[in-house]
C-alpha cells in the first residue's frame, strides 16, 4: 500500500510538532505545507516541500490524501469544511470551533458527508490514559465516588508580550487549556453534566481571568474539583509530570489527578494505587496495598499521527470523534460562563 501523502496546513508550534511525527510515522509521508506567513516559507525549505498559501490553491495543484489542520481557532471551522467537501480526512486540532454554535455546524456536516475527522486532544492517546482508563474499567477502585485535579503552572510575560489578545476576554487558561483537562476528565470519570466555578484574576490584574476553581458533577453521580492557574509557580501540570514532552522540566513526585472509588484511588500519571485487600474488609483504619501500575511513556502525538493514517484509510473509527469535540467544548464554555455568573450551570447530554 502506498503511503499516506498528508498535507499540514499551519506552521506554527503545533503545525512543526505534526510535521515531525508524519515524517517519522510509517505509512504516510508530507506532500505540503500550507501557510500564508513568510516565516512558514523557510519551514517548506528545510522539509523540501511546496508551499501553499491556502487550502484551495493546495487542492488545485496538488491534492493530498489526507489533512493536518493546525491553524488559529478562527480558521478551524471554514477549513475543516473545505476539506471535508472536497471528500479529505481530516485531523482538526482542538478546539474543533471557536464556539458550540460552530462546532455544531461542522459535526452535522460531518455526518452528512460521512467524513473521517480525528480532533486533535492529543492526550486521548497517551498512554498513561489508556492505563488509568483500563484499571478504572477493570474495577479496581471499585464504583468512582471522587476525582480532584490540578493544572498549575506559570506562563511568563512573554507569553503576552508576543500574543496580547492573551490578555483579554475570549484567551485565559479556561478558554485556553482547560479543554484537554475536560477530556481527560470524561476520560476517566464519564460525562459531565453540571459545573459551576469561581475565577480571579487578582495576581495579574488583566482582563481575563489567571486562575479559576471548579466543581464538576459526573452522569454516575460522583462529584470532581479542579484548579486552575496560569499564574501558580507549581509543577502540578500534565506537561511537567507526565513525561512526554520533553519541551518540560518532568517531576515524578507530583499528579495531575487522584481518581478514588469505593475500594481505591489512583494517581495520574504517577499511576500510583491505592486498594484494600478485601473488599469486605475496608476501613480508614485499615492499611491499603500500594503499587504502581507499569505503564509505558511514549509521545501521544506520535500515536496520534499513527491512529489518524488508520482513520484516512478506514481502519480505524477515531479515538476522539468530532462529537467528543464539541462536548469538550461545551463543557469549557459552560465553565466560562459558571465563572461568570456564579450559577451552577447544566451541561445535558444532545
Amino acid at each position: 500500500m502506498d503511503d499516506l501523502r498528508i498535507a499540514v496546513a499551519g506552521a506554527g508550534y503545533i503545525g512543526q510538532a505534526h510535521m515531525a511525527v508524519i515524517e517519522a510515522t510509517e505509512g504516510c509521508r508530507l506532500s505540503a505545507l500550507v501557510d500564508p506567513s513568510p516565516a512558514a516559507a523557510e519551514s517548506a525549505r528545510r522539509a523540501g516541500l511546496p508551499l501553499y498559501t491556502d487550502l484551495s490553491q493546495l487542492l488545485a495543484r496538488d491534492r493530498p490524501d489526507a489533512v493536518v489542520l493546525a491553524t488559529p481557532n478562527a480558521l478551524h471551522v471554514p477549513q475543516a469544511l473545505q476539506c471535508l467537501e472536497a471528500g479529505l480526512p481530516v485531523l482538526l486540532e482542538k478546539p474543533i470551533a471557536p464556539t458550540v454554535q460552530e462546532a455544531r455546524a461542522l459535526v452535522q456536516a460531518a455526518a452528512r458527508l460521512q467524513s473521517r475527522v480525528l480532533i486533535g486532544h492529543h492526550r486521548a492517546h497517551s498512554p498513561i490514559m489508556e492505563r488509568a482508563r483500563q484499571l478504572i474499567a477493570e474495577g479496581q477502585l471499585g464504583a468512582i465516588v471522587a476525582v480532584t485535579g490540578a493544572a498549575l503552572f506559570f506562563k511568563p510575560d512573554a507569553y503576552f508580550d508576543d500574543s496580547p489578545w492573551r490578555r483579554e476576554a475570549g484567551a485565559g487558561p479556561i478558554l485556553l487549556n482547560m479543554i484537554h483537562e475536560v477530556h481527560n476528565l470524561r476520560m476517566l470519570c464519564g460525562e459531565v453534566v453540571a459545573v459551576q466555578a469561581f475565577a480571579s484574576h487578582a495576581t495579574r490584574g488583566f482582563p481575563v481571568e489567571d486562575t479559576a476553581a471548579i466543581n464538576l458533577r459526573f452522569a454516575s453521580g460522583a462529584l470532581g474539583s479542579f484548579v486552575l492557574s496560569d499564574t501558580a509557580a507549581s509543577a502540578r501540570s500534565w506537561e511537567q509530570t507526565a513525561q512526554e514532552n520533553p519541551a518540560y522540566a518532568s517531576y515524578g513526585d507530583e499528579d495531575c489527578y487522584v481518581v478514588a472509588g469505593t475500594f481505591g484511588s489512583l494517581a495520574v500519571p504517577s499511576m500510583r494505587l491505592k486498594t484494600y485487600a478485601s473488599a469486605a474488609d475496608r476501613s480508614w483504619w485499615k492499611p491499603f496495598t500500594t503499587d504502581t501500575a507499569a505503564v509505558v511513556r511514549e509521545d501521544p502525538l506520535a500515536r496520534q499521527m499513527a491512529h489518524f493514517v488508520q482513520v484516512a484509510r478506514g481502519q480505524a473509527a477515531p479515538l476522539v470523534s468530532v462529537h467528543d469535540g464539541l462536548r469538550n467544548l461545551q463543557i469549557t464554555e459552560a465553565i466560562a460562563e459558571a465563572a461568570r455568573t456564579g450559577a451552577v450551570v447544566d451541561t445535558p447530554l444532545e
